[in-house]
Order: C-alpha cells, then structure tokens, then sequence
C-alpha cells in the first residue's frame, strides 16, 4: 500500500477482524474503533459504561501513541454508544481523560456493538 502505513500498538488490544488499529497517511493517523477491551486478557471489562469508556479511551491512547501523538493531536472523533442515557456519564470520562483536547466529535446511537460493548469511539489525528 504506497503510502499507508499501517500502526500497531501492544498496549492495544488487537484487532478483532481483518483491519489495522491505525494508518497514517497524508499527515493524518485514522484509528480504528476501540472498545472496552482489556488488552491483557482481550475480555470487556466490567463496571458499566464508566469503566468501558476509561478503558476505550486508554486503548485509543496507546494506539496513538504508537504513532508518536496523543490526544492534543486528534482533531475528530466518533462516539458510538448503545444507551444515549449514558451520555452524561461517558461524557464525564470523556472530559477527565482528553483534558485541554477538544476536537471536533460525533455521538451516534447504535443497536448493537461487537462483544456486548456499550461503546466505541474511533479518532483522526493531525501528524504534522
């Protein structure tokens, strides 16, 4: 693939079907969707919206920085959430872990997410 770059973090749970967790391309790193899933054991973690949002948020963390960024870098986000009376509670996580980063965001309802996950969140970032 002429110039992608696919990026590969440990600290991130792998990918669960025939996708990369990032590529860079263009001065942009466009990160795969990331659940709750706790890199170690690859299993959801428990405690609801509030942990699995933590734990997205972490995941999404170690991806990019696999690819030399962090969250003052993304200038996109999607949220997909399955219970949008969980908004308030994601949000609140949301708020602690980005800090001063405020990119540009989505919130979508959705049915249904792999693996029973009550959330997913995927990020652009700027590399340059």
């Amino acid at each position: 693939m002429r110039g992608i770059r696919q990026i590969k973090s440990t600290g991130a749970p792998a990918a669960i079907g025939p996708y990369a967790q990032a590529v860079s391309t263009g001065g942009l790193v466009y990160c795969s969707g990331q659940i709750g899933l706790d890199p170690a054991t690859g299993a959801l973690v428990a405690g609801g919206i509030v942990a699995e949002t933590r734990q997205v948020l972490a995941n999404l963390g170690e991806v990019l920085r696999a690819a030399g960024l962090s969250f003052a870098d993304v200038v996109k986000m999607t949220i997909y959430l399955v219970d949008m009376n969980e908004f308030t509670a994601m949000g609140e996580v949301y708020a602690a872990a980005l800090a001063q980063a405020r990119p540009a965001r989505a919130t979508v309802a959705v049915a249904a997410l792999p693996k029973g996950a009550r959330i997913e969140i995927d990020a652009t970032a700027f590399t340059g």
